[in-house]
C-alpha cells in the first residue's frame, strides 16, 4: 500500500486488466498519428485529460475513467432504433454493460462491494444532472474533451450546416464545468 492506502500493485492489475479488454474494440482511432484500439485509445486520452482536470483523481475515478466504455463495441448503436428513443434505450443498455464489466474486473481484482459500486457510480454518470459530484463531472468534462479532440474537426467538416455544429459545440459545453469548457475552448481555438 501507499501513503494514501491505494494497494498499487491491485490498481495496477485492474488497469492493465481494463485495458487488456479495451485493446479488444475492432474499431480504431487515431490518438494524435497513432492507431489505437477505439476504446483503448479513448479512455488513455480520458485518463490524461482527468490527471490535467483534477490536482489528485481518485482510484477510483482513475478506474472508471479507463471503464467509461468498456467493451462498448459489443453494442452497436445501429443494433436500436434510429431517433432519440433509440438512442437514449442504447445509452442506458450500454451504461448497464460497461458498469457490469468493470464490476466483474474489479471483483477479480479483490476490490470490495463498496469500492465497484462507487466506480460504477461514476461510470454510469450517477448525479450528474442532480446533485453535483465533482468526480461524475470530472469524468464528463473528460470526455468531452476527448470527443473535441477526436472527433469534433471530422464532424464539423462533415456537418454542413452552421446552425446544427453550434447546436452540437453548445450541448457539449452545457455538459462541462467552468474548468473543462476552458480546456474545451483551448482545444477548438
Amino acid at each position: 500500500m501507499d501513503a494514501t492506502g491505494t494497494d498499487t500493485a491491485r490498481f495496477r492489475r485492474a488497469i492493465s486488466a481494463i485495458d487488456a479488454l479495451n485493446a479488444g474494440d475492432p474499431n480504431s482511432l487515431d490518438v494524435r498519428g497513432d492507431v489505437r484500439p477505439k476504446a483503448l485509445g479513448e479512455a488513455e486520452l480520458a485518463t490524461e485529460w482527468i490527471e490535467r482536470l483534477v490536482t489528485s483523481p481518485s482510484e477510483g475515478l482513475l478506474l472508471a475513467t479507463r471503464a467509461h466504455h468498456l467493451r462498448r463495441w459489443e453494442i452497436p448503436r445501429a443494433t436500436y432504433p434510429e431517433g432519440r428513443n433509440g438512442y437514449l434505450r442504447w445509452k442506458r443498455d450500454l451504461h448497464k454493460h460497461h458498469v457490469e464489466a468493470v464490476g466483474r474486473v474489479l471483483a477479480h481484482e479483490g476490490y470490495g462491494a463498496e469500492d465497484i459500486a462507487r466506480v460504477q457510480d461514476i461510470v454510469r454518470k450517477k448525479g450528474i444532472n442532480r446533485t453535483p459530484d465533482a468526480e461524475v463531472q470530472a469524468l464528463e468534462d473528460a470526455l468531452c474533451l476527448v470527443f473535441i479532440e477526436t472527433q469534433y474537426a471530422e464532424l464539423a467538416a462533415k456537418v454542413d450546416d452552421d446552425v446544427k455544429m453550434s447546436e452540437i459545440v453548445d450541448k457539449t459545453l452545457e455538459k462541462m464545468s467552468e474548468r473543462g469548457r476552458a480546456f474545451a475552448a483551448a482545444l477548438m481555438g
